[in-house]
């Protein structure tokens, strides 16, 4: 089984909306094949692994980080495959929280005689495809917020100079990071600020959507994000935005969402919404503070992602999560999970963010229990 996760990875930026799936087959003691889903729309890990055993498969057992599919959709299904090859044992690490799946490969296989187990290795591969899950599960996109900051918690100096906070190594890890998702979003403060291009910068990965969250339209048509480089432009605005101005960027091939929050802001939970909707199952924020704070106050954060550069800048720059915050510390957000690393001189900072206690200000938030949306500008 881990085997069949380390293969399962190797999809990671390939296969969206679809999972990350290994698949290893043993039998007479040996491994006779190995398989990966590679791209959307190709064969699926276990065919894959299949067609490299052969007739090496029949008798065998087939590990394989997911439940197999019992249903038709880009490709037939694999438990037809594998029940024609003769596989007499199925070993899956977790059950597919797809409705079209959700046990049923599991009950095609057993119908036909195929022994089932499922569980071994279930956090590590519930860990592969958290984003995945999620999506199946709410509808929503897996959010990922992530910044850079200074040993005094700035983003940016008092003139708005951020580059470079981050030291090469890790923009190198971020440029990874952003192969792998379906989506990137920042603000329109950042997009006057940075000008940033928001690709991931490295030939053997997609581009993702690159998403602007913008109320008033005020993006420059020279704008960086707006390139013409096959990535999908989603620009999320509302009713305030002046008509002339929405049809010329969808001139440009811009798509617009219009998204009505309160105080005349963009409704994120809406977006987000939308965004799923349309088939984007991971969305890495990358800010500024004010897109930052109104995810965390609204509880759509699932994972953080935090870079601190050994630097002070002093003054009062800004910082990495504004909106309204929480009155008391017991209602902070705290990291479940951590982990801590070093990357040349930058610390990493990683975990799940949880809200556990009430607060005056900002109601209890978990990943469970989501509430509407605070808006962002």
């Amino acid at each position: 089984m881990r085997e069949a996760l380390h293969l399962a990875r190797r999809g990671a930026g390939g296969v969206s909306p679809n999972p990350m799936v290994g698949a290893v087959i043993v039998a007479g003691g040996r491994i006779v094949g190995r398989g990966y889903h590679a791209r959307l729309g190709g064969p699926h890990a276990e065919v894959v692994a299949l067609e490299e055993a052969g007739a090496s498969a029949r008798g065998g057992t087939l590990y394989v980080t997911l439940e197999p599919c019992a249903h038709w959709g880009r490709t037939p299904p694999c438990t037809d495959a594998i029940i024609a090859a003769g596989i007499r044992r199925v070993v899956a690490a977790v059950e597919d929280p797809d409705h079209k799946v959700s046990g049923g490969g599991f009950r095609r296989l057993a119908e036909a005689g195929v022994e089932t187990d499922v569980g071994v290795a279930r956090d590590a591969a519930k860990s592969l495809n958290e984003a995945y899950i999620k999506h199946r599960r709410t509808g929503l996109p897996f959010v990922i917020a992530k910044w850079a900051m200074t040993l005094d918690g700035r983003i940016a100096t008092r003139s708005g100079d951020s580059r470079w906070i981050s030291g090469e190594a890790s923009r190198a890890l971020v440029h990874g990071l952003r192969g792998q998702v379906d989506a990137i979003l920042v603000g329109i403060g950042t997009v006057l600020r940075d000008d940033p291009r928001l690709t991931a910068r490295l030939p053997e990965r997609r581009h993702p959507a690159r998403v602007i969250v913008d109320s008033t339209l005020r993006l420059p048509r020279d704008a960086h994000v707006l390139a013409r480089d096959g990535a999908p432009v989603i620009v999320a605005t509302t009713s305030r935005s002046r008509p002339d101005i929405r049809r010329d960027l969808e001139a440009c091939g811009v798509e617009l969402i219009v998204a009505d929050g309160p105080a005349g802001r963009v409704d994120l939970r809406a977006l987000f919404e939308t965004l799923g909707r349309r088939g984007v199952v991971s969305l890495l924020v990358e800010g500024g503070g004010t897109i930052h704070g109104a995810c965390f106050d609204a509880g759509l954060v699932d994972k953080l992602m935090v870079f601190v550069c050994p630097m002070v800048v002093g003054g009062p720059g800004p910082s990495p999560v504004a909106g309204v915050g929480v009155e008391h510390l017991a209602a902070a957000w705290r990291l479940d999970r951590a982990t801590v690393r070093q990357i040349e001189q930058d610390v990493i900072i990683e975990g799940y963010p949880i809200q556990s206690s009430t607060d005056a200000a900002v109601p209890s938030r978990t990943q469970e229990d989501r509430t509407p949306c605070s808006p962002a500008s």
